[in-house]
């Protein structure tokens, strides 16, 4: 208490004009005197530079420098350029505290610079140490949080004595640190947390400053380092710094929008203002060098938030088109993978990551040879010349495909049949019942979707002529359901759309058909050789669990399967189905059905109800036309 009454005292008569008298003369009689007096003298005349309502001015007041003069030892050791001179200089001029603790904060960082074993068992190093310990309260701010990030680098046991001198010296003067400071120490302190070490008075009042002062916040590069370290903050403290984030974003450099984007990305905050306009100055600033490791990180941004944006989608393209040769697998395959959760398929890269993996295959690992397959799949990207690519996939699974685990088998399996790739030996593996049982159990929404696949499977080896004979298997017809999906907008108005185009006879039309195949037809018709509806509660229906009736189709009758595309379905800017779907509408094609396909952007564009008909109508006709034309 009072501590904090002269601390008052000190702000308020500095203001006095008596104050630069009182000063003038003090400073006048300790000009001889050297050590902790002298620096607590000088501190307690000078007024506090940290005055509320001054808004930026408060944090470029806090950043000038130290107004001490720096020593000669200090000017030496920073020219250094080995562990072994800061040593040595330190052993010839020795000093005060805070001379060995930027002494120190400089040893470490040549001895990551160069390397170096041993350093804190040399003597001249064991008497910076206790230099530090016997003074520690004159070390300035900015030397004690480095110096703590400087001894954890170079090994000092977290329980050592030292360290907790200096830790109990920063919660006193916490409030007086400033905000870069404060982001250094939090740096420090999530480094610790990942060791298992943590200081929990500390940590609760470094987080209590920061979110109080938040708008002290001025400069790029400290909120990239905070914005890193956003797992130890409260959700109101990332609302705050995201604010600042997007005020100061013009002025961030590239590595700053990188760390900022990759903060986000880890958190799953996905931040579309912010987002928006990181990706603005990153594709209008020409003075960015975007290096490599940039242009996959901001990828896996976009991928891991589904955040879409265009523009800088086409320049990272554009930019690692003629680095791909420099690429590793890893770069290859990670890239291929973000840019397939966002659903985008640039040809002329994606055809350059296939001829790099035939250039290259030796250095993919099973895992990347995996990725890369289920993001060509997920794309329903088909190589036109693919037969050497295919071969050295075939080759590199050989030996491992039998060892992957269940649900990454399954999907491999699955890939392979969307892009017409797989064989036999691939199809028995998963479709055996010991291996069904692998996939059960754990997330419902996970289970239902693996057996959809498997069901998929099955439809390729009946449907496909890749001479396997197989049955779907029964404990996947009958497995249960899951949740029961609701309807879209548009398959709603479809099926509206279908019972008018059928005159409301509930027998001439099947909606929402769950197949043997895992696929649903939103609208299943059957139409004599006039185009006109029939009934077809008693036709035989193999598509159908339990066969449907016993009457088989009347000769000129054609099935029809009405399906509705919604906008996920399809790669991003473009009409191409993604691979899903693709082969959806391949397999129904197989399985006897004239396909009607009702995309949303021609969907969307009919206002009334006749007009939907009439476009029903019409697709219909033109289908069963092409149909005929074959």
């Amino acid at each position: 208490m009072t501590t904090r009454l002269l601390c008052r005292w000190v702000r308020i008569f500095s203001r006095c004009p008596q104050a630069a008298t009182a000063s003038a003369q003090l400073q006048t009689s300790t000009v001889h005197q050297t050590g902790p007096v002298c620096l607590m003298s000088l501190s307690w005349t000078r007024p506090s530079a940290r005055h509320l309502c001054q808004g930026n001015e408060l944090a470029r007041m806090e950043e000038t420098a130290f107004p001490y003069d720096q020593t000669q030892l200090v000017g030496l050791v920073e020219k250094a350029s080995t562990a072994e001179e800061v040593l040595q200089l330190w052993a010839e001029h020795g000093g005060s505290a805070s001379d060995a603790a930027r002494c120190l904060v400089q040893l470490n960082l040549r001895v990551m610079e160069k390397g170096g074993e041993g350093i804190l068992q040399d003597p001249r190093c064991e008497s910076m140490l206790e230099t530090v310990q016997s003074q520690v309260s004159s070390v300035w701010n900015g030397s004690l949080v480095g110096l703590l990030r400087a001894l954890t680098m170079l090994g000092l046991p977290s329980d050592a004595p030292l360290l907790h001198s200096i830790q109990n010296e920063v919660l006193w003067r916490i409030r007086r640190l400033t905000y870069r400071h404060l982001a250094y120490l939090v740096d420090w302190v999530a480094f610790q947390r990942r060791r298992g070490y943590e200081n929990e008075a500390l940590t609760t009042a470094l987080l209590k400053q920061l979110e109080l002062r938040w708008t002290e916040l001025c400069d790029s590069r400290t909120i990239s380092i905070l914005m890193g370290r956003a797992s130890l903050f409260s959700r109101s403290l990332m609302d705050k710094l995201e604010d600042k984030a997007l005020e100061l974003a013009e002025s961030f450099s590239a590595e700053d929008i990188r760390r900022v984007a990759f903060a986000l990305a880890s958190q799953n905050r996905r931040a579309v203002p912010l987002l928006r306009a990181l990706s603005y100055h990153l594709n209008q600033k020409p003075s960015f060098e975007l290096k490599t490791p940039l242009l996959l990180d901001i990828a896996y941004v976009y991928g891991k938030l589904n955040f879409h944006q265009t523009q800088v989608l086409q320049r990272i393209a554009a930019e690692l088109l003629p680095r791909l040769s420099e690429l590793s697998s890893l770069d290859v395959t990670r890239c291929a993978k973000s840019l397939a959760f966002l659903k985008w398929l640039h040809l002329p890269l994606f055809e350059g990551f296939a001829q790099h993996y035939v250039s290259n295959s030796k250095n993919y690992s099973t895992l990347q040879v995996c990725n890369l397959l289920i993001s060509f799949a997920k794309l329903n990207f088909q190589l036109g010349k693919g037969e050497e690519f295919y071969q050295k996939i075939h080759k590199a699974l050989e030996g491992s495909f039998q060892n992957l685990e269940p649900f990454l088998k399954t999907d491999v399996v699955w890939s392979l049949c969307v892009l017409n790739q797989a064989n036999p030996d691939y199809i028995s593996s998963v479709t055996k019942y010991d291996f069904h049982k692998k996939l059960t159990g754990g997330i419902v929404d996970r289970t239902e979707s693996y057996r959809l696949k498997l069901l998929h499977i099955s439809a390729f080896a009946q449907l496909e002529p890749i001479g396997i004979t197989i049955e779907s298997p029964a404990v996947l017809l009958l497995a249960p359901q899951g949740k029961v999906g609701v309807s879209t907008p548009l398959q709603s108005s479809l099926h509206t759309a279908l019972q008018s185009l059928t005159n409301s006879r509930t027998q001439a039309l099947r909606t929402a058909v769950k197949t043997i195949y895992g696929w649903t037809i939103d609208g299943e018709l059957v139409v004599d050789s006039e185009n006109k509806p029939i009934d077809l509660e008693n036709l035989e229906a193999p598509h159908v669990p339990g066969g449907g009736g016993r009457d088989a189709l009347p000769a000129g009758a054609r099935r029809i399967a009405f399906v509705a595309w919604e906008f996920p379905n399809f790669c991003l800017r473009s009409k191409d189905l993604l691979g899903r779907f693709a082969m959806q509408k391949r397999h129904l094609q197989l399985a006897g059905f004239i396909v009607v396909e009702v995309p949303y952007f021609e969907w969307l564009e009919l206002k009334s109800d006749w007009q939907k008909v009439a476009y029903l109508k019409d697709k219909l006709g033109k289908a069963v036309a092409e149909d005929m034309a074959k």
